[in-house]
């Protein structure tokens, strides 16, 4: 019995500490500090989900009072066939048009038979995705991968 109680009560700390860190909604002063540094970011990613969830990483940067030079997210693979004309995800970005850039590599949009034209407005082209990671990190961006 005794063991059961205390299986139940580090599953229900591991379980609220998840939910904390996934709903964060105020950072602690030290990390936007730390933040001000740099404050360029780059991104790259595969799905709807990350995607959603790095605009709603600049939203919660921007409640903090982080200072954003340049945010840009670099998509490759098959999230790309839903950056498309009147899709979900053009209704989702539209909050963010001409604050947080969009590259799309060209790569997956060939593989995938995406046309430019087919994207929604706001997005541009890149020639391959892991290139423009390389030539962000080359320019100072805080970077990272989903």
């Amino acid at each position: 019995m005794n063991t059961i109680f205390k299986t139940l009560l580090i599953i229900m700390v591991l379980v609220g500490s998840a939910t904390e860190a996934h709903s964060q909604k105020k950072l602690d002063q030290q990390v936007v500090t730390d933040l001000q540094k740099t404050p360029k970011y780059g991104f790259i990613l595969t799905t709807e989900r990350h995607f959603k969830g790095v605009l709603g990483m600049y939203d919660l940067l921007i409640e903090n009072g982080v200072t954003i030079e340049d945010y840009e997210i670099v998509v490759k693979g098959k999230v790309v066939t839903q950056l498309v004309k009147n899709s979900e995800l053009e209704t989702f970005f539209q909050k963010y048009k001409g604050k947080v850039k969009v590259s799309v590599c060209s790569v997956a949009m060939e593989k995938l038979g995406v046309s430019k034209e087919d994207l929604f407005d706001g997005l541009s082209v890149t020639p391959t995705a892991s290139v423009r990671m390389l030539q962000l990190q080359a320019n100072g961006y805080n970077t990272l991968t989903y």
